[in-house]
């Protein structure tokens, strides 16, 4: 008897062992990266800095090291009066006002150094330093998982000048770039230190008094994933060489760090009047105003929907007109490229994007030459290069005799792009 259940028993026992393997057999899950940006001293993760504090007592050995998170001018470890004393920013945003930028200036100015490193400024240590920022370099385009072309923030390039530095190197990393570029600096008194994409600068120096003020737009290039990717430490150490030899105190600062959470914590408890009104209670502690609201729009409610049973009539349905105007005009592109009439297609395309720059930009068209272009430019935010290839292609289009499908199909994608930009 047991003879004839025990191919049975078996089949059992190995399906089951089989479903175990199977079930604690499992990949585990890949952790995920932590992509933050928090730019903190004690943080270990890709974008915090804890390497960067770390290095400082090997950099600087005979000064103090220390942190802190005072307000500019009210430090417990630095004295406004001293001099050799070094003090460092790293923060997404330098958002100082003028107070805590005059405190900041006239702690340079008694013989001290201080380095700051954000992608971003406020507008009032902008106009006392004289200079302006923006984000001058193009993102990296790149394809998703469904073919469209997509911007994204990554791969910092940067350099040091090789005026100031003994080095030629490109410093990179393939995480994200999160920075900004001077467009405007008062070159009788700056001295440019180092640039990033494209050869704009991003670091700079200012005299001021018996101290040195350093204004550098790349923060990430401290963060753990920077300073640990090839030999990215040899750009930290020549940046803060620039710091002088000679200080008795380096303090690290978190301030601005804490600050700009704060600001986006009031942000977020930010309440408009409608809040308020309801949030406001009488002597016995109860909201009346909240209570009467709500009821007034539940009788407002129910006075509608008996008023809408009663009155209402049946809405047509309007369609609304379609517009063919594109149908049409990708009909007759068609009816052109079928015909190989390539040459009367790209000037019919040409005459419709200079008819899109007179009517959208208000720009003649008569000349198409520098000014026309940088005009374009400045109106429409697309790239140089993109408007001189299609200017290009439109002078070339008025001596040639013919063009061919592949002219025609590059002219296209040009005009689509500069569409979808502008």
């Amino acid at each position: 008897m047991l003879k004839k259940y025990l191919p049975y028993l078996l089949g059992i026992i190995i399906l089951s062992g089989i479903i175990v393997l199977f079930a604690t057999g499992q990949k585990k899950k890949t952790k995920k990266i932590d992509e933050r940006i928090t730019m903190r001293k004690e943080d270990k993760i890709p974008y915090g800095d804890h390497i960067a504090f770390r290095c400082l007592p090997y950099l600087f050995p005979d000064a103090k090291i220390s942190s802190s998170q005072e307000e500019p001018g009210f430090w417990d470890s630095l004295s406004n009066n001293d001099e050799d004393q070094a003090y460092i920013v790293v923060a997404d945003h330098f958002n100082a006002d003028e107070n805590e930028m005059r405190r900041i200036l006239n702690f340079v100015e008694n013989g001290n150094d201080v380095f700051v490193s954000a992608k971003s400024i406020s507008d009032d240590a902008a106009d006392i330093i004289g200079c302006s920022i923006g984000d001058l370099t193009a993102p990296r385009i790149a394809e998703d998982e469904d073919g469209r072309l997509i911007a994204k923030d990554d791969s910092l390039s940067i350099n040091l000048s090789r005026k100031y530095f003994p080095t030629d190197s490109v410093f990179e990393y393939p995480g994200r770039r999160f920075s900004s570029t001077f467009t405007k600096v008062n070159e009788d008194v700056t001295n440019e230190l180092g640039d990033g994409q494209k050869r704009y600068t991003n670091f700079i120096h200012l005299k001021s008094g018996k101290g040195n003020l350093y204004l550098h737009l790349a923060p990430l290039a401290f963060s753990n994933y920077f300073l640990l990717h090839k030999n990215n430490i040899q750009y930290y150490q020549m940046v803060m060489s620039v710091i002088s030899p000679d200080v008795t105190k380096v303090v690290w600062d978190e301030y601005f760090i804490k600050k700009g959470q704060r600001r986006r914590q009031d942000d977020t408890k930010s309440k408009d009047w409608f809040t308020v009104l309801t949030n406001m209670k009488n002597a016995d502690g109860k909201k009346p105003f909240k209570a009467a609201f709500w009821v007034a729009i539940f009788l407002l409610l129910l006075y509608v929907l008996f008023e809408m049973r009663r009155k209402q009539r049946a809405i047509p349905v309007v369609t609304k007109p379609r517009n063919d105007s594109m149908e049409f005009v990708k009909t007759i592109g068609r009816l052109y490229y079928d015909k190989a009439d390539h040459k009367n297609l790209s000037r019919k395309m040409a005459a419709y994007f200079l008819e899109h720059v007179r009517s959208n930009y208000k720009l003649s068209t008569n000349n198409l030459d520098d000014d026309f272009i940088k005009a374009l430019q400045y109106k429409s935010g697309a790239e140089e290069f993109e408007l001189r290839g299609i200017v290009s292609y439109i002078k070339y289009l008025e001596d040639v005799p013919a063009v061919n499908h592949i002219h025609v199909t590059e002219f296209y994608k040009q005009l689509e792009a500069f569409y979808q930009k502008a």
